[in-house]
């Protein structure tokens, strides 16, 4: 099953957002999403859990390398952009 995820291309990628008081949130990636191939649901694949239990998934856009989902961090994100 890992090669079939392997084989498609992430739509989305997973992040925990860290509140940091007097400065922006920080957006710690914690993995990719995968559209199942019907289109009817996705593949969380996630290299690590977020302390607080909730995750944000943001589409991958031409601004961000596809990169993979080893948990490397995302440099800050505006609060706009922030789930709440």
């Amino acid at each position: 099953m890992a090669e079939k995820i392997e084989q498609r291309r992430p739509t989305h990628r997973v992040y925990s957002v860290i509140r940091r008081e007097g400065q922006d949130d920080f957006w710690l990636n914690l993995g990719l999403v995968f559209p199942h191939k019907d289109g009817s649901g996705f593949n969380i694949v996630l290299q690590a859990f977020p302390l607080d239990g909730k995750i944000v998934c943001r589409e991958i856009t031409d601004e961000e390398p596809q990169g993979d989902a080893r948990g490397q961090e995302q440099p800050a994100r505006s609060r706009s952009r922030t789930a709440r």
